[in-house]
């Protein structure tokens, strides 16, 4: 067992988006206080990301700077284009390429791809409870360069 936890959340609730490309679409005032509950969640769990990989999409961004003003904390961060769009084994080789040294990785993405991702480390109860702003914790078996579906343990966490 590695020393190396994985989590994984959707972004928090978004405008519907009328007259609004899917990319650009903001948080609502309930996503900001949701991301702001998932901070307050994570150093509750005693979770401090050091290496976040985010979807560039707005929403993505946005759930990520509550949930890190909330935490008081600073990693690095991969906005990344490509987890935008990613499925499930675009967002593990994403994962693949964190440096060894990180030992909390965060990765802020979207459904359905972050929760069929959660779904092979925390059950197939993910599939149906993983609404905006859930995130998992996995507690990881192997390093990110041998990051596989199913390769750790997880729970969700709220």
């Amino acid at each position: 067992m590695t020393d190396r936890t994985l989590l994984l959340l959707r972004h928090a609730k978004a405008e519907a988006g009328y007259g609004v490309i899917d990319y650009d679409r903001a948080l609502t005032d309930r996503g900001h206080d949701q991301a702001r509950r998932v901070g307050r969640l994570l150093a509750e769990a005693g979770h401090t990301p050091d290496h976040v990989i985010c979807s560039a999409a707005k929403r993505t961004r946005q759930t990520l700077e509550g949930v890190l003003e909330t935490l008081g904390t600073t990693p690095e961060i991969d906005y990344s284009e490509s987890a935008y769009t990613a499925g499930v084994d675009s967002l593990v080789e994403l994962i693949t390429y964190v440096d060894p040294g990180v030992r909390t990785l965060l990765v802020v993405g979207h459904n359905p791809t972050i929760a069929q991702l959660a779904a092979t480390f925390v059950g197939n109860e993910a599939l149906v409870s993983y609404s905006p702003a859930t995130v998992s914790a996995v507690d990881m078996e192997v390093e990110w360069l041998y990051t596989a579906p199913g390769m750790g343990s997880g729970r969700i966490l709220g």
